[in-house]
């Protein structure tokens, strides 16, 4: 029995997508929107070394394992367990098409990451982040196009061009955070200075951005240049802990929460209290992803009461669980928060929750739009980062459309207020639309 047949017999002999192998066998449909090739026994040593997500993973990044084709497909199927291979007798055919020499581990890809020093300290949390983007501004501007954002486009047609939703994306920030001329504003997780840019250009606003990258600071400087803004921006590398000179008017925190930790929340809500002004705003954007039964058990009974302890100290429970392809190639440590926990916590010290609201079909168009954009320039990208990176980005955007199409993931804008002793907020704008969108970006 060939490979392939091996690999077909997991689908009783009929897989939903192509398989070729090294070996000259093949399986599966000729016309799948898929083909899976196996161009080595590493593949084989992967997957039967680390059964699961990671071996299979590590297969593709290494390049030992072809994907062509549209990706979909693969996000419906689970990996076999190691139990399941054992019981079905495929991990016996898989240690016989290589040999006993197969069970000598092959080396994981050199981009893996393995972060080091304590959970979410400022230096583990840096060189988690500097893993993922400081990889190269070119590259990014190939994914990303002019706009250079990093999150959730908002579209008012399905076809809208990329730029356009970008721009209104960080437009309707600014309008929920009431931006006007001589206000300050700090953006936490900058990037490369889009809103900050845009606020301090469209509403002539004084805006501060951080951020751990070097890389992004660098660029987001140039484009605030070249935008004619440099004097009223300044971007800094600075953890979000140590910025000390509020008082600030607005903060907006688009698509950084995500890699604050469960246990660092606490920290991140009173940094961001205390540096904005009683009456000032603040918009926390961020993936999240949805609720389940077992983050609300009975309170009433002994069991319930540890199994909660479990999951709020990460010994057990969904906030933990976590892709191991995501955290080894993605995104090291990071952790998505369920919306309701959010808004309790940033509630519970001391802000008012004014707005929230869901964007999470425009991430679905968002994602779809960036991996056209690196499918385009898939060639240069690899010039520019290497296959094994540019394959990495490939797998996590398309299968994070396809997360947010199902809704395995959410994405939430969350407008809050410090309140101000003995007077209300002001009330927010009925309308966020404006009447023209202006570009500045090339």
């Amino acid at each position: 029995m060939g490979l392939a047949d091996i690999v077909a017999a997991l689908f009783d002999g009929k897989p939903p997508f192509k398989v070729t192998a090294y070996d000259g066998s093949v399986a599966g449909p000729d016309d799948a929107p898929l083909t899976v090739r196996f161009n080595s026994e590493d593949a084989v040593r992967r997957i039967v070394t680390r059964p699961g997500e990671l071996g299979m993973a590590r297969a593709y990044v290494a390049g030992d394992i072809d994907l062509d084709g549209e990706l979909d497909g693969l996000f419906s199927l689970q990996s076999p367990s190691p139990v399941a291979l054992v019981r079905s007798g495929t991990m016996a055919q898989l240690l016989r098409s290589i040999g006993i020499s197969g069970l000598k581990p092959v080396e994981p890809p050199a981009i893996e990451a393995r972060p080091h020093g304590a959970l979410h300290s400022r230096e583990r949390d840096r060189e988690a982040v500097t893993h993922h983007y400081d990889v190269s501004n070119y590259f990014y501007s190939l994914v990303l196009g002019p706009s250079m954002v990093y999150s959730c486009a908002v579209f008012s047609t399905a076809d809208e061009a990329l730029e356009t939703a970008q721009l209104r994306k960080v437009d309707l920030i600014a309008r929920k955070l009431n931006l006007a001329p001589g206000q300050r504003l700090l953006d936490v997780g900058c990037g490369w200075g889009t809103m900050a840019i845009h606020a301090a250009k469209t509403y002539g606003c004084h805006a501060v951005g951080i951020t751990l990258s070097e890389p992004q600071r660098a660029r987001a400087q140039e484009r605030a240049e070249e935008a004619g803004v440099s004097h009223l921006v300044e971007f800094r590398v600075q953890d979000y802990r140590d910025v000390t000179d509020g008082p600030f008017d607005a903060i907006s925190s688009i698509g950084m929460s995500e890699h604050v930790g469960r246990r660092s929340l606490e920290a991140y809500i009173a940094s961001l209290y205390r540096v904005l002004k009683p009456g000032g705003r603040l918009l926390n954007h961020a993936i999240g992803r949805p609720a389940t039964r077992e983050e609300n058990p009975k309170p009433t009974r002994a069991g319930e009461a540890i199994r909660q302890i479990q999951i709020a100290t990460g010994m057990r429970g969904p906030s933990r669980v976590k892709s191991e392809f995501m955290d080894r190639y993605v995104f090291p440590d990071g952790e998505l928060h369920e919306v309701g926990t959010m808004v309790s916590m940033f509630q519970a010290h001391g802000l008012e929750v004014r707005h929230l609201e869901s964007l999470r079909e425009h991430y679905a168009l968002t994602l779809r739009a960036w991996v056209r954009n690196l499918e385009d320039n898939f060639e240069a990208a690899c010039n520019e980062v290497g296959r094994e990176r540019a394959r990495v980005w490939r797998l996590y955007m398309a299968g994070s459309a396809v997360g947010f199409e199902r809704h395995q993931l959410e994405i939430h804008q969350i407008l809050m207020v410090k309140p101000m002793a003995g007077r209300a907020p002001l009330a927010l704008r009925e309308a966020y639309e404006p009447d023209q969108l202006v570009s500045w970006f090339a």
